[in-house]
């Protein structure tokens, strides 16, 4: 048994594999990949780390 689901697909795209990694952002205070996309009060976009707690833009 293969320890990922990769080993057992064998026509999955390489562009699935590494898209993954390509769309990871990480917080800036505490470096936890939790993080969430919310929408501003003017429309904006701002980002919460939702293992820290800590926002930015």
């Amino acid at each position: 048994m293969p320890a990922s689901i990769r080993g057992e697909i064998h026509d999955l795209p390489a562009v699935a594999v590494t898209r993954r990694n390509a769309t990871l952002l990480d917080c800036p205070y505490c470096g936890s990949s939790y993080v969430a996309q919310v929408l501003g009060d003017n429309g904006g976009i701002s980002y919460v780390c939702t293992a820290c707690g800590h926002s930015w833009s």
